[in-house]
Order: structure tokens, then C-alpha cells, then sequence
């Protein structure tokens, strides 16, 4: 009898030392797995958002006979394709790597839902989302370029050749930085806890919407920081770096807010210059 309570015991023994047991390695493994797929979701990430960089530095860097930076009189069906990939790849290269802690956020969230095995899919599905209405925008964009070339208000940069549209770019995109639905929309940016605790819908289908969701959240924080870059050169991959920066620092560092405002205020103060020198 003292042999079989001696094996009767060695499973809660097991249990009883401090986790080490069964519940331990389902843990670690549990783990390991969260690992793996915010390696997989992140390199994914970096070489997404790399090779939009490597496409928007060829095309600056092509002959403007050639290239992206194609000004006509009114933009043929080519051309407005080429242009509503460009703005596509350029939206995509800028607003991923702000928006690529709420993706891993995401990732982890839907593992602590006990939906593990559909983690990568989900995240997939998550950034789909994000992207189409940065798609959307990328076409409203390109309608825009298209009427601006129209009205010979665009040089061969594809930057605004009139002093007063530069002028009420800047001022608006000023003003708007101290709007409630800028801070609003920036609130919903930097909370991404919050905003999944509030919107959290489980699935494929729950995890399209919530993309949608984050990214209508996301232009309506950014949407005018973009239409700037037709007065500083939409192809400026230098002033693209800076507003992709400038976001970078808004949404995602502690100080995000007062940053957003006191650029704000820098922009109004510049846009009025322009305007008075006009």
C-alpha cells in the first residue's frame, strides 16, 4: 500500500510546487507561442513597410518624364492609377510603423481571448482593415492631385504653385491640431487598450471592423498632416520622413498632445505669414 499512495501522490505533489507542473508548461508554451507570433506580425511589419520605402525612394529618384512626379493638364487613366498607387504606398510606408504597436497589441489580445490558433489570421485581417480606409484616402487624394492639376496649381514637384493655397493648407492644418475631434481621434490613437476594451468584437469579421475602426481613427487625426505635403512636395521623400516622424512622436511618446499643439500653433503662425505675404 505505502507504493501505490506514494504514485497516488506524485501528481499533486506536481500541482502543489508553486506552478512547475502541468499548468507551468501549458504556460511557457502559451508563451512561447505570443513570442513567435509578435516575431512573425513585427518582421512582417519592417518588410512591409521597407519595401514602400524602397518604392517611393525609386520613384523620387526616376526622371519626371518617367516617373510619379507627372504634371498634365488633366491626368489620363494611366497616370491617375499610377498616382493612386503611389499615394497607396506612401500612406502605407508612413502610418504603419505608428500604427505597429496597437497591431501587436492586437495580436496579444486576441491570444489572452483564449483565440490563439487564429492570432496570424486575425492580425492579418486587423491590418487589412487599417489599410483599406487608408486606401480610401488615398483615392480621395488623388482625385484631389487630379483637380489641382487641372487648375495648373501643382509644379512639376507635384507642389503647390500658389503662395495662398500653401498659406490656407498651413493655417488649417494648424488650426485643426487644436480641434476636439483631432484630439479626439489622437486619444483613440494612443490608447489602444482602451479602444479594443470598447470595440472588441471576436472573429474574422470582428477583426475587419476593428481595423476599419483604429484606421477611421487614424485619419481623422492625420488626414490634413498628409494634404500638406502638396505644399511641401508630395514626392519630398525628406518632408515625408518628417510628417511620418512628426505623427510617430504625436501618437505613440508621452508628451504626444503638447506636441501636437505647439506644432500646431507653429503651423498657423507660418500659414498666416504666407498668407499676409501673399
Amino acid at each position: 500500500m505505502g507504493r501505490l499512495e506514494r504514485h497516488a501522490q506524485r501528481p499533486l505533489r506536481a500541482l502543489r510546487l508553486g506552478g512547475l507542473g502541468i499548468p507551468g508548461a501549458v504556460h511557457r508554451g502559451i508563451e512561447a507561442i505570443v513570442r513567435r507570433d509578435r516575431l512573425i506580425v513585427a518582421s512582417s511589419l519592417v518588410g512591409v513597410i521597407g519595401l514602400a520605402w524602397l518604392y517611393l525612394w525609386h520613384q523620387a529618384t526616376m526622371d519626371s518624364g518617367t516617373g510619379m512626379a507627372m504634371t498634365m493638364p488633366s491626368m489620363g487613366p494611366w497616370a491617375f492609377v499610377l498616382t493612386f498607387a503611389m499615394w497607396v504606398v506612401m500612406m502605407t510606408g508612413m502610418m504603419l510603423p505608428s500604427a505597429a504597436p496597437t497591431i501587436l497589441t492586437y495580436g496579444a489580445m486576441v491570444h489572452k481571448r483564449a483565440e490563439g490558433g487564429r492570432a496570424l489570421p486575425a492580425t492579418s485581417i486587423f491590418v487589412a482593415g487599417y489599410l483599406l480606409v487608408w486606401i480610401g484616402f488615398s483615392l480621395a487624394a488623388t482625385l484631389l492631385q487630379a483637380v489641382l492639376e487641372r487648375a495648373a496649381l501643382l509644379d512639376d514637384m507635384m507642389t503647390s504653385a500658389s503662395r495662398g493655397m500653401n498659406g490656407a493648407l498651413l493655417l488649417l492644418a494648424g488650426v485643426y491640431q487644436w480641434t476636439p475631434l483631432k484630439d479626439a481621434c489622437l486619444g483613440k490613437c494612443r490608447n489602444p487598450i482602451q479602444f479594443f476594451m470598447i470595440h472588441w468584437r471576436p472573429g474574422a469579421i470582428g477583426a475587419l471592423r476593428m481595423g476599419i475602426a483604429n484606421g477611421a481613427y487614424c485619419v481623422g487625426c492625420c488626414w490634413i498632416l498628409m494634404l500638406l505635403l502638396f505644399a511641401v512636395g508630395v514626392m519630398n521623400l525628406a518632408w515625408v520622413a518628417t510628417i511620418m516622424a512628426f505623427v510617430f512622436v504625436e501618437k505613440l511618446l508621452p508628451a504626444g498632445r503638447l506636441t501636437a499643439r505647439l506644432c500646431g500653433a507653429s503651423l498657423i503662425a507660418i500659414g498666416l505669414v504666407y498668407l499676409l505675404a501673399h
